[in-house]
C-alpha cells in the first residue's frame, strides 16, 4: 500500500506530540495555530506551509527539517546532519547524556573502521 505524504506527516506530528505528552490544544497554542487547523494537519486533511511546520517543530522541540522531509519539501539526502550533531542538538538529553552517547557512537565507528582494515 502506498503511504500518503500528508497522512505520514500528520501521523508523525501526532506521534511526536503524544511522545511529548502534549495535548493538541497545547501544541496549537505553542505553534500559534488553531486547534481545528492542527487537527486537520494531523489527519492529513491540510497541507501546512513551511512556516507553519517550523512553528510546529519549535512547539515539539524537534528539527523543522524532519517535518520538511515528511511533507516532501526536502529529500532525505538533503538532511546532511551527522549523528553526533543530532545528539548534541537533542533538547531532551542532558549534557552528560549527550557526551556519553557521542562517546559510545564514536567508539563503535572506530571499532568498525579497525575491522575494515
Amino acid at each position: 500500500m502506498v503511504r500518503q505524504p500528508l497522512t505520514d506527516l500528520g501521523g508523525f506530528i501526532r506521534e511526536q506530540r503524544e511522545r511529548s505528552a502534549m495535548s493538541l490544544r497545547k501544541l496549537a497554542e505553542t505553534a500559534g495555530i488553531s486547534n481545528p487547523y492542527l487537527s486537520q494537519i494531523e489527519r492529513g486533511l491540510r497541507k501546512p506551509s513551511a512556516e507553519i511546520l517550523m512553528s510546529i517543530a519549535r512547539g515539539l522541540s524537534i528539527r523543522a527539517e524532519s517535518l520538511y522531509e515528511k511533507a516532501g519539501l526536502l529529500e532525505a539526502a538533503e538532511l546532511s546532519i551527522g549523528v553526533v550533531e543530532a545528539i548534541e542538538g537533542d533538547p531532551l538529553l542532558t549534557k552528560t547524556q549527550k557526551h556519553a552517547l557521542a562517546e559510545v557512537y564514536e567508539s563503535f565507528i572506530a571499532g568498525a573502521k579497525e575491522e575494515q582494515n
